[in-house]
């Protein structure tokens, strides 16, 4: 279950409705794509702008593109902080320590946020910091002004391309990622809602509201 948000939240050239051509810039670090700069630059300042809270769908599709699971949840973003609810998982984040309750088995393991995780579990690092892990592409603008936007991982992952579409209210509307065995993950937001109110109790476990939860502590 955690691997599958692990795996989430982005939450990047050729055709519009008729052809462009890409902006690219070249730098003695590497090249970038100027138009996937400015429209992941945009979404992050959308997602860090206020609290924010949406709902997210994850398909996972084989090889055939059949979907072999899906899975439901409801997310609470602040600034690096984040609540992530499944049902009978909950995932709590303050920025520097992760819960994860699983309340069929009432257990809480706790780890430290590691700078290895994958950003696909925090959407507005992954927009933030994508130039540090991912190489971008802006592939076209849809007729409504969605963005297509492609991420190339920089290192080995269990995918080789994240495709992002972000709306022209520079919301992310779904990420994709395909693995190399030709299945995919896709994740859907919907219900995007900013400026919503939260306290810094939403973003951490309480033991005391919830006597009798095992802690499994694996700082």
């Amino acid at each position: 279950m955690r691997k599958i948000f692990s795996n989430l939240m982005l939450l990047c050239l050729v055709t519009t409705s008729f052809t462009a051509m890409a902006q690219i810039t070249h730098t003695p670090n590497g090249s970038y794509d100027q138009q996937a700069e400015q429209i992941l630059k945009q979404a992050a300042q959308k997602m860090n702008a206020s609290a924010v809270s949406f709902s997210v769908t994850v398909k996972n599709m084989n090889s055939e593109k059949k979907v072999t699971s899906t899975q439901k949840a409801t997310v609470l973003y602040n600034k690096g902080r984040y609540r992530v609810d499944m049902g009978q998982n909950v995932i709590y984040c303050d920025g520097s320590t992760v819960w994860h309750w699983n309340k069929e088995v009432s257990e809480v393991t706790v780890n430290a946020v590691s700078t290895s995780d994958d950003d696909l579990m925090n959407p507005a690092n992954l927009l933030a910091n994508y130039s540090k892990n991912y190489k971008a592409k802006f592939i076209r603008k849809e007729s409504d002004g969605t963005a297509v936007i492609d991420l190339t991982p920089k290192h080995r992952t269990s995918y080789y391309k994240v495709r992002m579409l972000i709306g022209s209210n520079n919301v992310v509307k779904s990420m994709t990622l395909h693995g190399y065995d030709s299945s995919s993950s896709e994740y859907a937001v919907s219900n995007f809602k900013t400026g919503v109110s939260t306290k810094d109790s939403d973003f951490v476990f309480s033991t005391s509201a919830n006597p009798g939860v095992e802690v499994i502590d694996m700082r």
